[in-house]
């Protein structure tokens, strides 16, 4: 329509006769591709005889090559274009117009076929699926008593009620929308769901460019992750059934008590008691593989956040993998099973593959394929449970950590909040973490219920701190907008998820160990970067070392957060005075804020420096990450200007307690109250992606990172003393 109203907009002198021959003259040019009528203006005309018959000029091939070259650069050239191309060419300005508004219509018409044809292929295999689920779940049978299962029979009136139920929602939404534009209430959503579609909750999540859910994808390494086929139709039948399985012992593994779950000795946390879980769970997926040893782990907490949203971030693996990208470090759904019922997710079910990671090259990452599967239960309650597909796995492997029924019970609660309960429940091989992080591993911190609860809490905060759309008393300084507000809070986020998504060690790409003995290696990795607006061009050298330190983890935080003493450790702020020009606070913690720092240089003749800083902690882990930014694309952002083409390289720092803190004073040792600290770089050392990376640009960040560490071990501790 909107090519239509163009054409009538440039041709506004033709009557509607010659309107007519235009359309009939771009039917024939779309059948012989090289012919072009030349019409007559508008003043050679009487408009009481009819027009004289029109000259076709058959174009050389020449012509027709250099004008598909130039629209395939420009479809849409204007008249000084039109001009210059017929005096190149040898054709009038009107010839080369008329061409490219018969091309346009020639290349719509085609996209229109395809796109047409892609449908009904997919339409297609839509009704055979639909076909083979139908006879897989007539097939199935219960887990409970081996008899038929009655999954997915839906009886017409059935089917007929839920039709008619999503029409209602639909009602309600559109009514409580016009309600809200005049009575000024909050508008009642509820989530329609396409399959397949990106479902966005614009809580300042979601598509960030290619790193979003695939954060691996990035560091250009093979993607072992998209090795892993999805299920065969053979499978799906025991996905299901073990699906349902797991439904059924996740919600009884966070409801149940003692003798299940029986409190430590400490009182730090409950232990499953492992004879009473093979007693209760006789079925599910197997006895425990020879060489792995259980970690189960279960958390609660109230958070700020409804339990749709909730359950939405939950299913949506690009969602999923933002708010938690300092746990999951890639992710990928392989096959939606179902899409749940009309209006939501209830009865969803898809076949996906994840990382987890702890934010330090010395805890190697742990990979699952498995099945998730979310259900609302008929008192209001939803869950979302995970459980391990290894047995379905080809070409089979030995798995080093495999999902038993994990995930969480989301209840609602007045005011827009949920209660959560989370089960982890993991068997792995963890042989390979270093000695100084396995009090943390053993202790359930690293990948356990508390760390997801606690990092869910932390980020609902968050989202609810993106959405105000009031400029709070806490927020100072050069943020004058809620725009303005809105696009640096996204900015960090991104700066937050690159930098997490190349911190841990991943299967997606290797560190080399350059030098040290035990924890204090530095680590390197190399990267190209290209064609991403969100980084500069060029090779990318990340450098990270761990180590540990006999400080409190809030004292390190505090010390590393605050630009007071930003000069003592930052080797790049040259000594120069650093002051906060903005700052956001985001969490009810005081370390819970975004800055935005400018770094007065000593040096009088260097151009001042700003730095976009984020800092967040809870209870099982703190993060101060950083990265220097451009002058001009911080004021766009300030201005509330997109910020997904600010290009940076984050740095920073990740805080990690070194194992429960219960142990009493004496001589401080690992799992004492003290610190394990991530130091991660980012530096673009040859800004010509293709250059061979230099010995020299190795040793110069080495250098840089070791020096870093020496100034904070040397203020830390001499604070401390």
């Amino acid at each position: 329509m909107f090519e239509s109203h163009h054409h009538l907009l440039d041709m506004g002198h033709k009557t509607p006769e010659n309107e007519m021959d235009l359309i009939r003259d771009d039917e024939y040019e779309s059948k012989s591709g090289t012919d072009i009528m030349e019409a007559p203006s508008g003043d050679d005309q009487d408009p009481n005889q009819r027009p004289k018959k029109k000259r076709y000029h058959r174009h050389t091939q020449h012509q027709i090559q250099e004008m598909e070259s130039f629209f395939n650069e420009c479809p849409h050239p204007d008249d000084k274009q039109r001009k210059e191309l017929g005096r190149r060419l040898g054709l009038e300005p009107l010839q080369v117009k008329f061409w490219f508004q018969n091309k346009r219509t020639q290349m719509k018409a085609q996209h229109e076929r395809h796109e047409n044809s892609q449908l009904r292929a997919e339409n297609e295999k839509l009704r055979a699926e639909n076909i083979r689920y139908k006879e897989a779940l007539s097939n199935a049978t219960c887990p409970n008593c081996g008899g038929p299962a009655a999954i997915g029979e839906m009886s017409f009136d059935e089917q007929h009620l839920r039709i008619e139920n999503a029409r209602l929602r639909e009602e309600i939404d559109r009514i409580s929308g016009i309600a809200a534009k005049y009575v000024g209430k909050p508008m009642l959503s509820y989530p329609h769901l396409s399959p397949g579609g990106s479902r966005s909750l614009d809580l300042g999540v979601g598509n960030y460019g290619p790193q979003t859910g695939m954060a691996g994808e990035i560091y250009g390494a093979a993607d072992l992750l998209r090795s892993v086929s999805g299920p065969t139709d053979a499978d799906k039948p025991v996905i299901i059934e073990l699906a349902v399985a797991a439904m059924e012992e996740l919600i009884r593994m966070a409801q149940t008590g003692e003798p299940l779950w029986i409190p430590s000795t400490d009182n730090f946390a409950e232990v499953l008691s492992e004879e009473e879980y093979v007693r209760t769970f006789p079925r599910g997926i197997g006895p425990k593989p020879l060489g792995l040893k259980s970690e189960a782990s279960r958390e609660s907490a109230v958070v700020i956040m409804n339990h749709i949203n909730l359950v939405e971030i939950l299913m949506d693996v690009n969602q999923w993998s933002s708010v938690f990208s300092s746990i999951v470090s890639r992710a990928v759904t392989l096959e939606v099973l179902s899409t749940g019922v009309a209006g939501n997710y209830n009865g969803a079910l898809q076949v996906m593959t994840a990382e987890f990671q702890v934010p330090s090259p010395l805890v190697p990452t742990r990979e699952n394929y498995f099945v998730r599967y979310c259900k609302q239960h008929t008192d209001g309650t939803w869950a979302v449970v995970d459980v391990s597909l290894d047995n379905l796995q080809r070409p089979a492997s030995i798995s080093r950590c495999r999902r038993r029924p994990s995930g969480c019970l989301i209840q609602e609660l007045p005011n827009g909040y949920s209660k959560v309960t989370w089960v982890e429940h993991v068997e792995v091989d963890d042989r390979a973490v270093h000695s100084i992080y396995k009090p943390l591993v053993n202790s359930g911190l690293a990948f356990g219920a508390k760390r997801w609860v606690a990092t869910l809490d932390r980020q609902c905060e968050r989202l609810a701190s993106v959405m105000a759309n009031n400029i709070s008393a806490g927020d100072v300084g050069v943020i004058s907008s809620p725009e303005g507000r809105k696009s640096m809070l996204k900015l960090a986020e991104r700066m937050v998820m690159s930098f997490c998504s190349g911190v841990g060690a991943s299967t997606a790409h290797t560190w080399t160990t350059l030098s040290g003995s035990g924890a204090d290696d530095v680590r390197v990795m190399t990267r190209k970067s290209m064609d991403d607006p969100g980084r500069p061009p060029g090779i990318v050298l990340s450098a990270a070392t761990s180590f540990w330190l006999p400080v409190p983890p809030k004292r390190v935080f505090d010390f590393l957060r605050d630009e007071n003493s930003r000069s003592e450790w930052d080797i790049l702020s040259n000594g120069g005075l650093v002051q906060e020009m903005a700052h956001i606070a985001n969490g009810r913690d005081p370390g819970n804020s975004v800055s935005l720092l400018r770094v007065n240089s000593a040096n009088s003749s260097q151009s001042n420096m700003l730095i976009l800083q984020e800092s967040s902690t809870d209870s099982t882990g703190s993060y101060v990450i950083y990265a220097p930014v451009d002058i001009v694309a911080m004021n766009v952002v300030l201005s509330g200007g997109d910020p997904d083409y600010v290009a940076f390289l984050p740095s920073g720092f990740a805080i990690l307690p070194d194992g429960p803190t219960n142990q009493a004073g004496g001589a401080p040792e690992v799992g004492s109250g003290g610190s394990l600290l991530t130091v991660a770089f980012q530096i673009l050392v040859d800004s010509v992606p293709t250059a061979k990376l230099s010995l020299g640009s190795v040793a110069t960040v080495n250098s840089l990172i070791k020096c870093t560490v020496e100034r904070i071990k040397g203020a830390v501790l001499c604070e401390g003393a």
